[in-house]
């Protein structure tokens, strides 16, 4: 019997069952989930990995990107401004002003 192959969700979901802190494996699950059009797990990702990493910077705009297209722009501004205040904090003025501007768009 062949072996079958994993999709790459299904190993995202393998690496973070092991290791459900690991932030980067949480990260492309919900970017997974959120390209293959599963809003849904996507939404439950991305809010599990800024509850135990709210220090990654990233999860932040694609998530309020995220809210925006699933017309949630109420949520979408409150995760933009917790990702600027986190960016802000660390020093990354790159993503906060990416954060700013996309803030302003939805303003």
């Amino acid at each position: 019997m062949p072996d079958q192959k994993k999709t790459r969700r299904q190993m995202l979901e393998d690496f973070v069952a092991k290791k459900p802190d690991d932030a980067f494996s949480r990260y492309g699950l919900a970017m997974e989930c959120m390209n293959g059009g599963d809003p849904r797990a996507a939404d439950v990702h991305f809010r599990a990995l800024l509850e135990r990493h709210a220090d990654y910077i990233p999860a932040y705009l694609m998530y309020g990107q995220f809210l925006a297209r699933e017309s949630r722009s109420d949520e979408a501004k409150q995760i933009l401004s917790n990702g600027i205040a986190a960016a802000a904090q660390k020093g990354d003025d790159h993503a906060r002003s990416e954060m700013e501007s996309f803030l302003a768009e939805l303003a």
